[in-house]
């Protein structure tokens, strides 16, 4: 059952979301930052095992239309819809988030294929 948006368990529950979305996020951002550096240094292994956490986030956003699980759980806590309202992000960076670091993923993948089949 869903609490009306409001009550003080509602914004417990939101912080909650929030501080958990906002965690796996830096997780996989982190992730996205670290694939090309590791590669770079020659730690395949390490760049193939973020690699393979990343697809699995990205096949979670494909199974939910593009979308984070956890701004649907979000959204029973509170009426607001702003691009951050289930992130502790600044709202331009939530807004351009997959973006960004989607953007930055597929380089790194590249990058990786490319040190993988020169090895």
């Amino acid at each position: 059952m869903t609490r009306p948006a409001g009550t003080a368990h509602s914004a417990r529950a939101l912080t909650a979301v929030r501080a958990a979305h906002t965690a796996i996020w830096a997780f996989f951002a982190g992730s996205i930052v670290l694939i090309p550096i590791a590669t770079l240094r020659g730690e395949l292994i390490a760049a193939l095992w973020m690699s393979l956490f990343v697809w699995g986030e990205v096949l979670v956003l494909l199974l939910n239309r593009m979308r984070c699980p956890l701004t649907s759980v979000a959204a029973r806590y509170t009426d607001d819809r702003a691009d951050n309202f289930d992130i502790w992000l600044p709202r331009w960076l939530a807004r351009h988030n997959q973006r960004i670091f989607g953007t930055l993923f597929a380089a790194s993948q590249l990058l990786l294929g490319h040190a993988l089949l020169s090895d």
